[in-house]
């Protein structure tokens, strides 16, 4: 007991600094971080000099104008997300579980991945087990990862990352085919044997995905490996909002044909046959859990995918 007290009594920092401390880096603010944790700048600037001086390393830089973290202050942010999604999660159970707190699913998804995949991931579920919530964000793919580590969400859907983070795994893979789409008003001048798709694709407007995403950059990679050259006239973040910028013809695009399934009757769209085509991986991911809560196990059950 005496040792645990001795532990106790000089411990650098305890889970509230730690959390604010992550505020302040995910903001990259004093003044954000002070608003989102409802205390006052000085406040929070004061945990932060506490903090730096038990650990007696610097974590944070401060200027006038922002803040920057230190290399030690990263692999802090980094190292002890997890601890703080553990305890998050400890708690939500203990609410959920013991106290009347409504059971609830807090799902994230890839803004790349298109409505048509929806109801295959939330349908069934919300047939089977009415009683239980579901709390929806549309974010990035690196964004769903760290939501993910930090327990902000259960489940994520996104495009496969070349990495996963420890404490993170895969519940469901599934492969996730492309095809090519152009203005219905282009039936006369798709590529064809005679017509070569190169002198064709560079006379487009192309709609493409944003290559700040996993799936933007796979997608620009296997256009090079097909030796072709297409340059986009916009970048954009949904399937959805291509497609409906195809129909209305500004453009032509790549898409994933599964997207499509909300468009069939659109007259403003031609599907255009390749010999070669895109595939992308989606995945599942949630958290490692010893026991997973059993309204999350359910949840997992009920994909469709």
């Amino acid at each position: 007991m005496q040792d645990m007290h001795n532990y106790l009594a000089t411990v650098p920092f305890d889970v509230y600094e730690l959390a604010l401390f992550h505020l302040v880096v995910k903001h990259r603010s004093f003044s954000r971080a002070a608003e989102a944790a409802g205390l006052t700048q000085s406040a929070v600037t004061r945990q932060m000099q506490g903090l730096e001086s038990s650990l007696g390393i610097d974590l944070i830089e401060r200027t006038t104008r922002s803040v920057r973290v230190t290399p030690a202050g990263e692999f802090l942010d980094r190292e002890s997300i997890r601890l703080l999604g553990d305890v998050e999660s400890l708690l939500q159970r203990l609410r959920e579980d013991f106290g009347d707190a409504r059971k609830e699913v807090r799902v994230g998804v890839s803004r790349t991945v298109g409505l048509a995949y929806l109801p295959g991931f939330f349908h069934a579920n919300r047939r089977r087990c009415p009683e239980i919530g579901t709390r929806f964000s549309s974010l990035t793919g690196a964004e769903i990862l760290v939501a993910l580590a930090a327990n902000e969400l259960d489940l994520g859907v996104l495009t496969a990352p070349g990495r996963l983070p420890p404490g993170l795994r895969v519940t469901h893979r599934f492969r996730d085919a492309f095809t090519l789409i152009a203005p219905g008003s282009s039936a006369e001048s798709v590529p064809t044997r005679d017509r070569p798709w190169q002198r064709w694709a560079e006379a487009q407007s192309w709609l493409l995905i944003g290559d700040d995403s996993t799936t933007g950059q796979a997608l620009r990679q296997w256009v090079r490996r097909q030796g072709w050259t297409i340059a986009p006239a916009m970048e954009l973040d949904s399937f959805d909002l291509i497609i409906n910028l195809v129909a209305l013809g500004m453009g032509a695009s790549f898409v994933p044909i599964r997207a499509l399934a909300l468009y069939g009757r659109k007259r403003g769209l031609r599907r255009v046959t390749l010999r070669a085509r895109f595939e992308r991986e989606l995945v599942v991911v949630m958290r490692r859990h010893r026991k997973a809560p059993e309204h999350l196990t359910r949840f997992v059950e009920n994909i469709l995918f």
